[in-house]
């Protein structure tokens, strides 16, 4: 008996093919994820090609920024507002399943490579566009960053109000409108893929950062329109000898879980901590009482005190700390890639499939690098083809 063979999982998009018009954060992120998942993605790039390429960290010219985005994708550099490029492109949309793009609303239509053009070329198109504050409304076409539409969204001043020493919002530094833009288109797409099994038609997506932001802020939103209840708990860090950690008893048991941790198990009975109602309004005294214990303790030794006894913890940590994470490595949350100037890690899509493989693959390509081939495979271009675009100066 020939014992069972075995294969690597299919990509759970193997047979998808991706033209992706994106630069920056918010559409490469998306594109990256439907590369992780096996998609064939063609960047398509202008001649400069993205901005994040000369972005630091760079090492021999290589931008690991650029790569931590743009893992498993192939590079076309092209002048866009070139006739003959845009004709090239006409031609490859019917081979493709999905655009994506994340310029400015009205810039692609000028291109000639609008949703209502390349629909009609290919009626199985998926379009996505993914913009600041989405493709109509009186700000659609205003630029946004993600630092804008924190602002724009209510979410810089929500963290202002939530902070009682604070005078002014929060510097910017992580991208959260970006990497929540992209999350969504790529939702998005997927649910696209899926109704164009059922109907054969696609759709165009227009995909709103502003909003994005917007729908996270679940309980502002409610409490904007329903306001006078007292402030809800704030979950705030907890000195310790060394550090901070982050104690979170929301439930009555967790509740009790603690008291037993610290030691104190009379607060059961403290008239300020006896009922859930009791406690949201006495909040600050119970962090502070807590806040005691920790600060008598290692953050590494109060964490396995509390999480000994069931109690929702966390310490504060570095981005290299996180990186050597025991957690992270059992659940291979890291795929190592190579762009050339040598190996480093990048994070793998946050769920597992048992069908499909989930993760960064490990091709970066340089700028222009697959121009010759995608259109000689895609066009039949042949060499004196490709030679006169390149003269012409319309790819690189």
């Amino acid at each position: 008996m020939t014992a069972p063979v075995d294969t690597p999982p299919r990509d759970a998009l193997c047979d998808v093919r991706v033209l992706d018009f994106t630069s920056v954060m918010a559409g490469p992120f998306a594109s990256r994820m439907l590369a992780d998942l096996g998609a064939e993605v063609i960047k398509i790039e202008s001649l400069e090609g993205d901005q994040v390429r000369a972005r630091p960290p760079m090492r021999q010219g290589h931008s690991a920024y650029f790569g931590h985005l743009n893992a498993g994708k192939r590079s076309l550099a092209c002048n866009l507002k070139a006739p003959e490029i845009r004709d090239l492109i006409h031609r490859m949309v019917p081979r493709f399943d999905v655009v994506i793009e994340n310029f400015r609303p009205g810039v692609m239509a000028r291109f000639g490579l609008d949703y209502a053009t390349l629909s009609a070329l290919n009626p199985r198109l998926i379009y996505c566009s993914i913009s600041g504050y989405g493709q109509s409304g009186p700000k659609a076409h205003q630029p946004a960053y993600a630092p804008v539409i924190h602002a724009a969204s209510g979410f810089d001043m929500v963290n202002l109000h939530y902070q009682d020493d604070a005078t002014r919002p929060a510097t910017s530094g992580v991208f959260i409108g970006d990497v929540l833009g992209g999350t969504h288109a790529f939702g998005a797409i997927q649910a696209a893929l899926y109704q164009r099994e059922r109907t054969g038609q696609g759709q165009y997506i227009d995909v709103s950062m502003l909003e994005a932001m917007v729908g996270m802020l679940v309980y502002e939103t409610q409490a904007a329109q329903f306001p006078g209840d007292a402030r809800r708990p704030l979950y705030t860090p907890l000195r310790t000898r060394d550090g901070f950690i982050m104690v979170a008893p929301t439930s009555p048991r967790n509740f009790e879980q603690l008291t037993e941790a610290v030691g104190h198990p009379e607060w059961q009975q403290d008239p300020r901590f006896r009922t859930n109602a009791d406690r949201n309004a006495n909040w600050a005294a119970l962090l502070s009482e807590v806040e005691v214990w920790t600060s008598q303790r290692s953050s590494t030794e109060a964490e396995a005190i509390l999480a000994k006894h069931g109690v929702p913890c966390g310490l504060y940590r570095s981005m290299d700390e996180v990186l050597d994470d025991p957690q992270l490595a059992a659940r291979e949350a890291f795929a190592e890639i190579d762009d050339g100037a040598g190996p480093y890690r990048v994070p793998n899509p946050p769920f597992r499939m048992s069908g499909s493989q989930a993760r960064a693959r490990n091709h970066v390509s340089q700028l222009g690098a697959d121009g010759d081939a995608v259109l000689s495979a895609e066009l039949g271009l042949s060499g004196e083809d490709l030679s006169a675009l390149r003269a012409s100066g319309d790819l690189l």
